[in-house]
C-alpha cells in the first residue's frame, strides 16, 4: 500500500518532503506533481525503478527516461551542451520542457538511448519537485504519468493513490497538477528538433 502525503503547493513542509527524499534513497517508486503533470519517479541507477515505471506503463527498452533536476548546474553533470544550445536551453528552464541531448559518463548506460547515448533532461517550475530535488540532491528518474490506452495523465492524487496503490511506494499530492506532458526537444544532432509538442511553448525553437 502507497504512503500518502499532503505536500502544500507553496510551502512544503520540510518534514515530508525528507521522508519522501529518504523512500527515494531507500528504492521507493513514487508518483509526484510536476509543472506539466504527473510523473513516476525512482532514484537514479535504481533498475528495480526503471523495470516497475516500464511495468505500469507497458514501455519497450526504447523509451527514453527524463532525468529532472534541480538546476541547470545539476543538468550540466549529466549532458553534453555546447554554447548555442547552452543559451536556447538556458532561457527555456524552468519550464515544461524535457531536452534529449548527449550523456556524459555520470548517466548510467541502461538510461541512455542505446544507440545515440542520449538522455532527456528537464528543470521543473514547480516548489514541491523543486524542494524534493533539493532535499534528494541529485536528479530523480522520471517518466509522465500517462497509463497503457488511456490518453491523459493522471491529475489527482488521490486518484493515483487509488489505482496505483499496489505498484508504486508513495503518492506525493499537492493539489491540481496538469494534463499535458512536456514539450520535447531534441538537441542531440546541434540543431533544435521537437519531438512532441506539449505544455512548452513551441515557438522559440522554430
Amino acid at each position: 500500500m502507497a504512503k500518502y502525503f499532503d505536500v502544500h503547493p507553496e510551502n512544503p513542509q520540510a518534514r515530508s518532503i525528507g521522508q519522501i527524499a529518504d523512500a527515494v534513497r531507500s528504492g521507493a517508486l513514487i508518483a509526484y506533481p510536476t509543472d506539466s503533470c504527473y510523473a513516476l519517479g525512482c532514484r537514479l541507477g535504481s533498475r528495480d525503478g526503471m523495470d516497475r515505471i516500464r511495468a505500469i506503463r507497458h514501455l519497450d527498452d526504447r523509451h527514453h527516461f527524463t532525468l529532472m533536476c534541480r538546476d541547470f548546474a545539476q543538468l550540466g553533470q549529466f549532458v553534453r551542451v555546447d554554447n548555442d544550445v547552452f543559451r536556447a536551453v538556458k532561457a527555456a528552464t524552468p519550464g515544461s520542457y524535457t531536452f534529449i541531448l548527449p550523456a556524459t559518463r555520470e548517466v548510467p548506460r541502461k538510461l541512455m538511448h542505446p544507440k545515440k547515448k542520449t538522455v532527456g533532461v528537464r528543470i521543473p517550475d514547480h516548489v514541491v519537485t523543486q524542494a524534493l530535488l533539493a532535499e534528494l540532491g541529485e536528479p530523480l528518474l522520471s517518466s509522465t504519468l500517462l497509463l497503457p490506452d488511456e490518453e491523459e495523465p493522471l491529475t489527482q492524487g488521490w486518484e493515483i493513490k487509488d489505482r496505483l496503490d499496489h505498484v508504486v511506494d508513495a503518492v506525493v499530492d499537492s493539489g491540481d497538477c496538469g494534463t499535458e506532458p512536456t514539450t520535447v526537444v531534441d538537441f542531440s544532432g546541434g540543431e533544435a528538433e521537437i519531438v512532441r509538442r506539449g505544455a512548452g511553448d513551441t515557438s522559440r525553437f522554430e
